[in-house]
């Protein structure tokens, strides 16, 4: 039977130790002293972090720093609570105290002071330091193509087709319908489609001077309090096209896009069905033509889009699939990127990842957070370790054409492209992509 009501010896302190080393569980080693599990946990931590020095009774003055005035259960729990749920916080383990038997005779100490025990003894959770991407202001659009509205409009289901999401892009300035893409059996559409719309559109009406997005993860990287640019948004720059982010949700913002989904829908799809992609396509693009030159808008005191706004009918900046690789400006990245500024932890391993890429920044490195910049001289990323005492270069990844391109970068490389039955989704996506280039054949 355990003892209880008397402390451990000195004795009895060695043989927790010893018995440890020799490979017992505190269960084990709880039933050989006759000492509680929980006696034999605090004086075997002890014995691991301190060795024998740490068995010795402390007499005089408590141990100063966070928590000092408590009893050493009392900081043996916190500590044990961190480290078996790291995701708890001080607020979450004060409050698992006032259940723990090992606290029943002492008061429990505040949020704050378990939040400073915990920052003393170096259990504190690594968090990213926040940065934002650089970004136009906000300001109303005075011409036609100034500003795109683009979005994917939530699932729908069309019968025989299944789920269908459609991306949707609307001028703020004209309220032109520019164009409307179905994606299906997907509820969210990849950098891909969006890719292949905007090239839709930018062959139909030539390049807006900026687009606006939302946080879809597609477009922003809302997993980091430093977020580095998307493939799609460094795409659009190099393509000098501006990107700005919304602040506000819907309807404060992008409200336009939002009622254009409604529209499309009614329009086009409801109470609709579809034979394949392509028959939904084809009715997408005739509503859209019957919005923009026969129905009357409301927001323009009911006149027809490409009547009360005729420039609407291009931008003035061409663009064809064939001439993309040519248009990318690769400096205009570059020299976005060297605007911004990243912070990343690094694993046990001592690597991070950014952008969707996994860089290795050595094990001497590992468990603290990096400062990181791009240099467009180089094209490197310089990492600055937590110390601000070394820096490291690593060669930025995902920084080609090719990469920025993505399947466009491979269809205009070949002079023929076959296809595989039955089409899948991405082969579809190939496919309208391949009728706007010249000369390819299917």
């Amino acid at each position: 039977m355990a003892k209880r009501g008397r402390k451990t010896t000195f004795e009895e302190r060695i043989e927790i130790g010893e018995r440890w080393e020799a490979g017992q569980t505190d269960p084990q080693i709880a039933a050989a002293v006759g000492r509680s599990v929980w006696t034999v946990r605090k004086w075997r931590r002890k014995y691991q972090r301190e060795g024998r020095s740490g068995l010795v009774s402390r007499m005089g003055r408590p141990p100063t720093g966070a928590l000092g005035q408590f009893p050493s259960e009392v900081r043996d729990a916190v500590r044990e609570m961190r480290e078996q749920h790291p995701g708890w916080g001080p607020m979450t383990i004060r409050t698992e105290l006032e259940d723990d038997r090992r606290c029943a005779d002492t008061r429990v100490p505040s949020r704050s002071r378990v939040a400073a025990f915990l920052k003393q003894e170096d259990l504190t959770r690594k968090y990213e330091r926040h940065s934002e991407l650089p970004q136009p202001q906000a300001a109303e659009p005075e011409r036609a193509h100034e500003e795109w509205e683009v979005d994917a409009q939530g699932v729908v289901e069309v019968p025989d087709l299944g789920s269908v999401s459609i991306i949707n892009i609307n001028d703020l300035f004209s309220r032109l319908k520019v164009d409307s893409f179905p994606c299906l059996d997907t509820s969210h559409p990849n950098t891909l489609d969006h890719q292949l719309v905007m090239r839709r559109a930018f062959l139909h009406y030539g390049l807006p001077e900026r687009v606006s997005l939302d946080h879809d993860s597609v477009f922003y990287d809302n997993a980091s309090a430093s977020p580095f640019p998307t493939t799609l948004h460094l795409w659009l720059i190099a393509l000098g096209v501006d990107v700005r982010f919304i602040q506000q949700r819907p309807p404060a913002e992008h409200s336009v896009i939002e009622r254009a989904h409604q529209t499309v829908n009614q329009q086009a799809v409801a109470g609709q069905s579809f034979t394949d992609g392509s028959a939904l396509q084809h009715s997408l693009s005739e509503r859209l033509d019957f919005l923009n030159l026969r129905f009357p808008s409301q927001s323009l005191d009911g006149r027809l889009p490409l009547v009360a706004c005729p420039e609407a009918q291009h931008s003035g900046r061409s663009y064809r699939p064939e001439w993309e690789e040519d248009m990318l400006d690769m400096q205009r990245v570059y020299e976005y990127l060297s605007q911004g500024r990243w912070f990343r932890c690094t694993s046990s391993q001592g690597q991070f990842s950014l952008g969707a890429h996994r860089y290795n920044a050595g094990k001497d490195l590992s468990n603290q957070t990096l400062e990181i910049a791009f240099d467009p001289q180089t094209c490197e990323l310089v990492c600055l370790s937590e110390d601000g005492t070394r820096e490291l270069r690593r060669t930025t990844q995902g920084l080609t054409k090719a990469a920025l391109m993505g399947e466009l970068s491979l269809l205009t490389a070949l002079p023929a492209y076959q296809l595989a039955l039955p089409f899948s989704p991405s082969a579809w996506r190939e496919m309208m992509l391949c009728d706007d280039l010249t000369g390819t054949t299917l």
